[in-house]
C-alpha cells in the first residue's frame, strides 16, 4: 500500500490523499446526468524536477488541509496604523500555517468507505496530534471530514480550513456565493505590490461591491480576473456556508462547517499574482478558507486583541489540555 497517497472510489467519484499536509486532490464527482467534475485545485508546479526543493506546503499545493496553527508572521511595514499595535514583528513561526500543513501525515486503518490519517507534533508544540477522517457521502457526489484536534496544553490559537479550488480561464466565468455573513473586510497591507487591487482595511458588505484602491468599488465575486491580482479578504460573522459556481464547467461547489468554531472565511484570490518561481505568473486559484484568524497574520497576532477582535469576531479557538476539539465540514458538488 502506498504511503504517500490513498485513493478511494465510491458511486459518485473518487478522492485522493496526500500524506504531505493531509491535502486532498485530484478528486473527480460524478454530476446526476453523469458529467465529471474536479472542483479542488493543484499546483501547476506538482510534478515539476525543481519542486523537490520547495518547503512542503508549497510543493504539495492543492485541494484542501488543515491548517492549527493558521498563520505566519508577515512584514509589518505596509500595515495601517490600527494594526501596527496587534503585530509583534519579532514574532516567530516555523511552520507555515502549522506544523501539519508541510510535514506528512500517517495513514490509519480504515473502514472501506472512508480515509483516516493523523500527525503528532513535536513534543514542545502546545498540540498533541491532529486527526482527519475524509469520508465520501454513499448518497451523492459530496465528502464529509472530521478534524480532531488534540491540544497537549491550554492554548489560543488560530485554526482554518485551507481550501483551494479551481478557476476556469475565462474572466468572470466562476461567481463566489458566500452565506450570511455580518461583515467584510479586506487585507491591511500589501501581499504583491504589483498586484494589489483592494483598498487596504476597508470594510464592505457585498463581495460584489468591494473598495478599490485605485477609486471606486470592484467586483471580487466574478472570476478570474483579467489582470494579476494578490490579495486576501475576510467575510466574518458568516453563516458556515459558501458556494463556488463554475458557469463554464456547469456546477456549484458548496463548502459548508460548524460556524460556531470557525465564523470567518479568508478568501485568498491567487490570480496570477506572483511571479516568483514556482509561481511565475501562472498560479490560478480560489482559496476559501473557513477559519478563526485574523487573515492568516501569525499565531500571536490572533491570540492578541486586534482589529477583528475587537470587532466581535473570534480569531482562535480557545483549547484546554486533553479536550479534543472536533470539526465538522462537507464539500458537495451539484449541477447549475
Amino acid at each position: 500500500m502506498n504511503d504517500q497517497v490513498r485513493t478511494l472510489g465510491w458511486r459518485h467519484g473518487n478522492v485522493s490523499v496526500q500524506a504531505l499536509g493531509g491535502m486532498i486532490g485530484p478528486a473527480v464527482f460524478i454530476l446526476p446526468d453523469g458529467r465529471q467534475v474536479s472542483p479542488f485545485h493543484i499546483a501547476p508546479w506538482w510534478n515539476e524536477a525543481e519542486s523537490a526543493g520547495l518547503d512542503g506546503l508549497t510543493r504539495g499545493l492543492r485541494g484542501e488541509w488543515p491548517c492549527v496553527p493558521f498563520g505566519y508572521p508577515m512584514p509589518a511595514e505596509s500595515f495601517t496604523d490600527r494594526w501596527q499595535s496587534a503585530i509583534d514583528p519579532d514574532e516567530e513561526a516555523p511552520d507555515v500555517h502549522g506544523y501539519s500543513s508541510g510535514h506528512d501525515w500517517t495513514f490509519a486503518t480504515s473502514q472501506d468507505d472512508a480515509i483516516d490519517m493523523t500527525i503528532a507534533y513535536p513534543q514542545d508544540h502546545d498540540i498533541a496530534r491532529l486527526e482527519r477522517r475524509i469520508a465520501p457521502d454513499r448518497e451523492g457526489p459530496a465528502i464529509d471530514f472530521t478534524l480532531t484536534i488534540h491540544p497537549r496544553r491550554d492554548c489560543n490559537l488560530p485554526v482554518a480550513l485551507h481550501g483551494c479550488f479551481a478557476l476556469p480561464t475565462d474572466p468572470g466565468a466562476a461567481r463566489l456565493v458566500p452565506g450570511e455573513f455580518g461583515w467584510g473586510l479586506s487585507f491591511p497591507g500589501t501581499i504583491e505590490p504589483n498586484a494589489a487591487l483592494f483598498k487596504p482595511d476597508a470594510r464592505f458588505q457585498s463581495l460584489e461591491q468591494v473598495p478599490a484602491r485605485e477609486g471606486g468599488d470592484v467586483d471580487a465575486s466574478r472570476l478570474p480576473f483579467d489582470r494579476a491580482v494578490e490579495e486576501l479578504l475576510q467575510l466574518n460573522d458568516i453563516d458556515g456556508r459558501f458556494a463556488l459556481e463554475n458557469r463554464h464547467a456547469g456546477y456549484r461547489m458548496v463548502f459548508t462547517w460548524d460556524a460556531g468554531k470557525l465564523p470567518s472565511t479568508l478568501l485568498w484570490y491567487s490570480n496570477r499574482g506572483r511571479q516568483f518561481a514556482p509561481w511565475n505568473g501562472r498560479h490560478v486559484c480560489i482559496g476559501i478558507e473557513p477559519c478563526a484568524a485574523p487573515f492568516g497574520i501569525a499565531p500571536g497576532t490572533a491570540a492578541r486583541p486586534n482589529p477583528i477582535s475587537e470587532a466581535g469576531t473570534p480569531t482562535s479557538v480557545a483549547f484546554r489540555a486533553g479536550k479534543p476539539v472536533d470539526i465538522r465540514y462537507r464539500v458537495a458538488v451539484e449541477p447549475l
